[in-house]
């Protein structure tokens, strides 16, 4: 008889924990190799954890809705025909166990103590390197599960801090400079209504968008683009293409296509922002949004698109589409990304005005692509034609992209899109 050790995995170079949403087993359940163990939430995406063997789970470590730092003893699971001896449990807990230290303050009622807060040890490698004490750091209002304080919150402190009220603390610092007072809008509930919690991933996404709202002054370019050619190719190739490579074709990879060029054309569209320092990305990683079966949006990232031809992209998309939509992306799948696009055409719309995915400096949208009547110069002058059109939005970060830099980029893509070749080979 042995013991398998479960510890919380690693989830990304950027990810150093993870709240356990939910236990699918309990102390003294068998289990098989795969079955899933428990549920993790970080702040990038969800996970299902398997059992690495078959066995018995004889100790479980931390209960639902704990916030586990990575590489942590989550579970202990018996490999044979017994369970294993409480004993011999707890010597290997007593050596590998983390130790969770918990501040404490005096309550209102003599004699007793209330918890104040956990921190990560990313957290405070943060604040001591910042020289943030430990009462700033409870005074943060965190984002976190029950007002935990995440990498986030320490970042936004620390770029305000000194210069502007911190609105993510609980008492007012004093300070020179005051931030716009936003007034939270009263809202009646009536009878037949319904108040609907959001879930974890609608509140992250929620904060994402308010802050790059809050941060990038956001301007929208929009121009026509004649996708005739593409659209007759597709038509005449898709079979022979999913024949040959076993992958649907959509227009969505030849988007992807014209936008990487584009992007090493004008490299100040695949860049960041740093305070006043612009940060020319060197690789091309380009977000694609997809909407998930319950109603959520995650963008996964094709790294290095400007290096991959079109069979690749394909590939690369249908991948990661089909694990975002039933959440088997790692976060590294989903980190990373120097400019996004979103499909508004999936939805039979136009064209959108999308908000930028921080920290990148500008978004594409891609509308529906209907036929339409269009004038065309011919040998004997002009003629209305049909004609396949789309409209393709561009929303850019106004502090480091100016119109007619934004407007430029945005007709490049269009061009590269009108300019396709229908007798292309695949």
């Amino acid at each position: 008889m042995s013991e398998y050790r479960v510890i919380m995995p690693k989830m990304g170079e950027s990810v150093q924990e993870a709240t356990i949403t939910k236990w699918f087993v309990k102390e003294g359940d068998s289990v098989k190799e795969d079955d899933v163990l428990f549920e993790i939430a970080t702040e990038k995406v969800d996970s299902e954890i398997p059992s690495p063997v078959d066995g018995t789970v004889v100790k479980i470590l931390f209960e639902t809705g704990a916030v586990v730092p990575v590489g942590d003893l989550v579970a202990i699971i018996s490999v044979g025909s017994e369970g294993a001896s409480e004993d011999k449990i707890k010597t290997t807990k007593n050596v590998d166990l983390p130790v969770i230290e918990v501040a404490t303050v005096k309550s209102n009622h003599v004699g007793s103590e209330i918890p104040v807060k956990f921190f990560s040890p990313l957290v405070k490698s943060m604040a001591k390197k910042e020289n943030i004490g430990i009462h700033e750091l409870n005074q943060l209002e965190g984002s976190g599960i029950n007002g935990r304080v995440q990498k986030k919150d320490v970042l936004e402190y620390i770029a305000s801090r000194g210069h502007k009220e911190n609105k993510n603390l609980k008492n007012t610092i004093t300070s020179t400079v005051e931030d716009p007072v936003v007034k939270k809008t009263a809202i009646a509930v009536g009878g037949s209504d319904r108040v609907v919690e959001m879930d974890r991933v609608r509140k992250i996404i929620a904060d994402h968008m308010i802050n790059s709202v809050r941060v990038a002054p956001h301007v929208t370019n929009v121009v026509e683009a004649d996708v005739t050619n593409l659209v007759l190719w597709r038509n005449k190739v898709k079979d022979e293409f999913f024949k040959k490579y076993n992958e649907k074709l959509t227009y969505m990879p030849v988007f992807i296509e014209a936008v990487a060029s584009a992007l090493r054309e004008f490299p100040m569209i695949n860049s960041s922002v740093d305070g006043d320092k612009i940060i020319l990305r060197g690789k091309v990683n380009i977000g694609i949004a997809v909407a998930k079966p319950d109603g959520n949006l995650i963008v996964p990232v094709i790294s290095d698109a400007d290096q991959k031809n079109l069979i690749g992209l394909t590939s690369a998309l249908n991948d990661l589409a089909n694990r975002a939509r039933i959440n088997k992306l790692s976060p590294d799948e989903i980190s990373g990304g120097t400019f996004s696009i979103t499909n508004f055409g999936s939805f039979r719309n136009l064209f959108g005005t999308p908000i930028i995915n921080q920290p990148q400096v500008a978004i594409l949208a891609t509308g529906n692509i209907e036929k339409k009547p269009a004038v065309m110069e011919t040998p004997t002058g002009d003629a209305i034609v049909v004609r396949h059109i789309m409209y393709l939005s561009l929303t850019y970060d106004h502090r480091v992209i100016d119109g007619a830099l934004g407007g430029a980029f945005l007709r490049r893509v269009a061009d590269l899109l009108e300019a396709f070749d229908s007798n292309r080979l695949i």
